[in-house]
C-alpha cells in the first residue's frame, strides 16, 4: 500500500475566508481511497501565492522535500498541479526533484506527472508555463481594474490613512461582499492640518513632530505611538489634497477628501526634499571620516549613533543653547 502526503494551498484571503481547503482535502481523500492508498500526512498553505512566493520560501515545500529525502512517503498528492506552484522557471523543476527522489507526483484532476522521456519533461514545463501565464493575466486584469477604479475616483481598498476612516458604501461586488468607501475623520483631520502647519510654518522635523503628537496623547490607527516614518508618510500622501493614488495612477480632484491645500502640501514636499539632501550629506561625512573627528571653524563634529541626535544638536546650536554635548563615548561638538 502506497504512503501518501497531501499538499493543499489557497493563494488569496478570499479563498481563506471561503475555506477552499476542505474541498481540496475531500477530493484528495476520496482519490486516495479509490486507489487503495493511505494518507499519512496533510500539509496546508493558506494565503500563500504559488505565483509570487518561491518554493524555497514555502515551509510546506521544504518540509515535503525533507520527508522525501528520508523516504517517509511514496506519493505526493494534490488537487491540481498548480497547488505545487505557478512559477514557470521553478515549479517544473520542483516536481522533477520529487520524481528523481522516488516520489510519484499525482493530481486528482490531471493524473500522474511522469518523467520517463523528453515528451514528459516538455509537458511538465508547458503545464506550469500555462499556469504562470494565467497568473500573469489575472494580475494584469486586477491592476487594470484597480487603475480604472482610481481614475473613476473610487477607493480600491486597504487601510485608511490617518485622518480618514472607512464606511460601508452600500455597493456589493460580484462575490457578494459589501465594498468600503473612504471619508474624512472629523476628529483626526485637524491633527493632520496641525502636522502640515507645524512642519511648514514652525520648522518641525519628523522626530520632533512625532514627539509632540505622542506627548499630547495622540495615537495612530493601530493605537500606537507616532514614529518619524509615520509622520513622513502623512506628509507625502497626496490623498490629503483630495487625490486617490494607486498603481502610479492619480484620480481627478475629489473635494470630499480634501484636508490640505496643495500650496501647503507642495511646501512640505520641498522641505522634505531639502532635509533628505542634508541627511545624505551628513551620512557621506560620517562614511568619509570613519569615526574620526572633523574640524571646521570653532566646532568639531563627531559622528553620532542616531540621525535624531544630530538633528537635535543642530537645532540647539542654531538657537545658541548648546555648543557641545556629552555622549556615552565622547564629547560631541557641532560645526558650522
Amino acid at each position: 500500500m502506497k504512503r501518501v502526503y497531501c499538499l493543499y494551498r489557497v493563494s488569496t484571503k478570499g479563498q481563506v475566508d471561503k475555506d477552499d481547503i476542505p474541498m481540496q482535502k475531500t477530493s484528495c481523500r476520496e482519490f486516495a481511497e479509490r486507489n487503495g492508498w493511505t494518507i499519512l500526512k496533510e500539509f496546508q498553505e493558506k494565503g500563500v501565492s504559488g505565483f509570487k512566493v518561491s518554493a524555497s520560501d514555502r515551509d510546506a515545500i521544504q518540509d515535503l522535500k525533507a520527508a522525501a529525502e528520508k523516504k517517509e512517503f511514496d506519493v505526493l498528492l494534490v488537487f491540481m498541479f498548480d497547488r505545487i506552484g505557478r512559477i514557470d522557471d521553478e515549479t517544473p523543476f520542483v516536481v522533477e526533484w520529487f520524481i528523481k527522489h522516488g516520489i510519484e507526483v499525482w493530481s486528482v484532476n490531471e493524473g500522474e506527472q511522469r518523467m520517463d522521456n523528453h515528451v514528459d519533461k516538455l509537458m511538465n514545463y508547458i503545464r506550469f508555463w500555462q499556469a504562470n501565464g494565467e497568473s500573469q493575466k489575472t494580475s494584469a486584469r486586477v491592476k487594470t481594474r484597480l487603475k480604472q477604479m482610481t481614475l473613476d475616483g473610487k477607493f480600491t481598498g486597504g487601510v485608511a490613512p490617518f485622518g480618514y476612516k472607512l464606511i460601508k458604501s452600500g455597493e456589493i461586488n460580484k462575490k457578494g461582499k459589501e465594498l468600503m468607501d473612504i471619508v474624512i475623520d472629523d476628529d483626526e483631520a485637524p491633527i493632520v492640518k496641525k502636522i502640515f502647519e507645524m512642519t511648514v510654518k514652525e520648522g518641525y522635523g519628523s522626530y520632533r513632530m512625532a514627539d509632540y503628537l505622542n506627548s499630547h496623547g495622540i495615537k495612530t490607527h493601530n493605537n500606537s505611538k507616532f514614529q518619524c516614518n509615520t509622520v513622513n508618510r502623512i506628509l507625502k500622501n497626496r490623498l490629503y489634497c483630495g487625490y486617490l493614488v494607486s498603481g502610479g495612477v492619480e484620480s481627478p480632484y475629489i473635494e470630499r477628501l480634501h484636508i490640505i491645500d496643495e500650496n501647503i502640501f507642495d511646501q512640505a514636499q520641498f522641505i522634505l526634499k531639502q532635509r533628505s539632501s542634508k541627511n545624505e550629506e551628513k551620512q557621506q561625512i560620517a562614511r568619509t571620516t570613519k569615526g574620526s573627528t572633523l574640524l571646521s571653524g570653532k566646532y568639531i563634529l563627531c559622528p553620532l549613533r542616531s540621525e535624531d541626535g544630530i538633528n537635535k544638536l543642530y537645532r540647539q546650536i542654531r538657537q545658541g543653547r548648546r555648543k557641545s554635548v556629552q555622549s556615552s563615548q565622547t564629547e560631541v561638538y557641532m560645526y558650522q
